[in-house]
């Protein structure tokens, strides 16, 4: 038995935490290891999922126009990015967005804005949409991404409908005020621990490659177990040019495998899904991130292009998996 097979065992029968010194062995392991640390990664996440893939959806209903200054981001307002701006979108369109998910099989449809925060005219338009979209289809999960909600604006979203929010950390503590100022660490933790006690299941994740160190990627995902996120998506910097990265080039195939099963032995029974980045980061090798993920987006991401749908569809199929169209239940939400 390999030390990572040792590792995958303890980690199934006791909730095993990794040390730092194994986290970053893991991050650090040569090349000729990854066949056998992707199989250890792999017995934890058929333990509890099987060969079940998540699929979601995301819509961007508000584009760029944002007062933040993150540096990964092409739509914050020092992004010198050439993309698309517009306002919030209409009801109706947020409503077909849904049913073009439920189409090609995503059963989590996430509806995202740029900004600090919601208006109040923004939440209307986001609340009455989630009302018409789960009369349609009561069982599709709907995830919201709005940023930094004020007091009483995740009940709101919870009486709507919604099940899941998104408010990734991004990065470490200590290497956010190296990506954006305008926020602190703490306003990110505050809002996830805010939509928790709506009761409405939290999503948070990291991206990877901003130039942080190989104790910050651990100190990431150990702080997403403390935070206790159901939902954890992991992103690898495409660093668009006109931000602050512009040219930032950090992640290899090899090595997003490595945090991938990073992520899965630190939150064994979490959904990690493989997201923004992918395409460009994996490549070739994005069949091997579902043996250590058990959740992808499927179509374009915000600003950035995807891959073609029916490409996923094919690689899941190649792959002997299928996609998990159990709706979120409220087994599923545990705060």
């Amino acid at each position: 038995m390999t030390k990572y097979d040792e590792l995958a065992t303890k980690i199934i029968d006791s909730n095993y935490l990794l040390t730092d010194e194994e986290a970053i062995e893991i991050l650090t392991s040569p090349k000729e290891d990854l066949l056998v640390l992707l199989q250890a990664s792999y017995r934890i996440r058929h333990h509890y999922f099987g060969n079940k893939v998540k699929l979601n959806m995301i819509i961007n209903t508000k584009s760029g126009l944002c007062a933040e200054n993150c540096g990964y981001c092409a739509q914050s307002i020092i992004s010198k990015a050439p993309i698309e701006k517009y306002a919030m979108m209409k009801q109706e369109e947020i409503v077909e967005g849904a049913r073009r998910a439920s189409t090609v099989q995503a059963g989590t449809y996430c509806i995202v804005a740029s900004g600090r925060g919601p208006v109040n005219r923004e939440l209307e338009i986001v609340i009455n949409s989630v009302k018409e979209i789960k009369a349609e289809n009561p069982n599709m999960t709907i995830c919201a991404c709005l940023g930094i909600l004020k007091p009483d604006q995740a009940e709101r979203l919870k009486e709507a409908g919604v099940d899941r929010y998104n408010h990734n950390l991004n990065t470490s503590e200590n290497h956010h005020e190296s990506i954006t100022t305008s926020h602190t660490y703490t306003d990110r933790v505050g809002t996830v621990e805010k939509v928790k006690t709506a009761g409405i299941s939290p999503c948070s994740g990291v991206i990877i490659g901003m130039r942080e160190t190989f104790q910050d990627v651990v100190q990431m995902a150990k702080s997403l177990r403390v935070l206790d996120a159901d939902s954890i998506p992991v992103n690898f910097l495409n660093a668009v040019d006109g931000t602050p990265l512009e040219g930032t080039k950090e992640v290899t195939p090899l090595y997003a495998l490595r945090v991938l099963c990073l992520f899965r032995m630190i939150n064994p029974t979490k959904e990690i899904r493989v997201s923004g980045g992918r395409e460009v980061n994996l490549r070739s090798l994005q069949p091997f991130s579902l043996y250590a993920a058990n959740s992808i987006f499927i179509g374009d991401y915000l600003t950035t292009a995807g891959q073609e749908e029916s490409s996923d569809i094919q690689m899941l199929e190649d792959l002997g998996f299928e996609v998990d169209l159990e709706p979120l239940t409220k087994d599923c939400v545990t705060h």
